[in-house]
């Protein structure tokens, strides 16, 4: 398959009063033309920090490291004049809020049209009729009314579609929508995510779908990424990820998601602890203070991707979730079963569950 976008190692760093920041830990990963890639993980995990990096949008105080090519062609420490000519023509992104992300004292129409106006030298009517057909396709009622509306009389869902209209009008080689039912309610979600997956139909673009919804990403994407601490914990096709999990965190989050088939009094699992300071992360596994398997080579030394199946790799020193490779006498855990977790004590010993 031809890549559209190729990182290697990249890493996010952030500059503070405090000290810096690593958001992102040297990632590698490749999206392919009509593929859908899920990346996955908590809040604070530098999901939307390692597009962001792609993309050149970091904050000032931020630097990227490492390499993102797009067919070929770097893109990290690219000049905003190149940058500006990729963005939003070859590659778009829908950010999670559309209030802040349109221009709130511009119409629908304006905001629209520049994009075409821009980056294909359309006239001002020809990319007014582009404009009118994404937002019908998009499903937008009343589409040429919307055009002379401003972000503010719209409801959330409407603006959250424009965004994604926005988004396809050049018709970019790759789509990186970033909670894209972030504050929406579970109707307009289910109507957002049914418009996602006819487009995915429909054209031939890439889509990453930044998430932390693993019900979303069931739905929508072929492959999935798990990142935790600005690193990838594993990584393989969505069946993979969800039939046979690797890593203790990506148990633990599908652990933590409601089943219709479960009984509603039973408590629902919650991964214990907090994700961990990116500005002081440990030596080793950076899920190693949560993990229910932590041994003494967890602490000591960092687990690399390594493969646990066909196209399946983890960044685990496992052999296996079921017989953890300090202990190989020890029963086999059921999947999707999790014991309670025994912490190390402060002085860096640990021990099994």
């Amino acid at each position: 398959m031809t890549a559209v976008l190729e990182v290697r190692d990249l890493q996010v760093r952030f500059s503070t009063p405090d000290g810096e920041v690593s958001a992102v830990n040297g990632v590698s990963f490749d999206v392919n033309e009509s593929e859908c890639v899920g990346i996955v993980g908590e809040s604070g995990s530098g999901k939307s920090q390692l597009f962001m990096a792609v993309m050149g949008l970091l904050a000032k105080n931020g630097r990227a490291l490492g390499s993102a090519k797009y067919r070929g062609t770097e893109l990290v420490g690219m000049p905003v004049r190149d940058l500006n000519k990729i963005r939003g023509n070859k590659l778009a992104m829908i950010f999670q809020d559309s209030m802040t992300s349109l221009t709130p004292h511009l119409r629908i129409g304006r905001q629209m049209t520049e994009v075409l106006i821009e980056h294909q030298g359309m006239s001002e009517a020809d990319a007014r009729i582009r404009a009118l057909d994404m937002l019908n396709l998009v499903r937008i009622p009343e589409a040429a009314r919307r055009l002379t509306q401003y972000p503010h009389e719209l409801s959330g869902g409407m603006r959250q579609r424009i965004m994604i209209a926005m988004a396809l009008l050049c018709e970019p080689d790759m789509l990186i929508a970033d909670e894209p039912t972030t504050a929406l309610d579970v109707t307009v979600q289910a109507q957002i995510l049914d418009l996602m997956a006819d487009l995915k139909r429909a054209t031939k673009a890439a889509i990453v779908l930044i998430t932390h919804d693993l019900g979303t990403v069931a739905g929508l994407c072929d492959k999935v990424q798990v990142m935790y601490g600005g690193r990838f914990m594993e990584t393989g096709d969505v069946r993979q990820i969800f039939y046979n999990p690797q890593h203790p965190y990506t148990r633990g989050l599908l652990s933590s998601m409601p089943r219709l088939t479960e009984d509603r009094q039973e408590t629902l699992y919650a991964i214990p602890g907090q994700p961990p300071n990116l500005q002081r992360l440990p030596a080793g596994c950076p899920f190693q203070e949560r993990c229910t398997f932590v041994h003494q080579r967890c602490i000591d030394e960092l687990p690399l991707l390594q493969q646990a199946g066909p196209g399946q790799f983890k960044a685990c020193h496992l052999a296996s979730l079921d017989v953890p490779v300090d202990d190989p006498n020890r029963a086999a855990i059921p999947a999707g079963e999790l014991p309670p977790v025994i912490p190390h004590t402060a002085t860096g010993d640990a021990r099994t569950a």
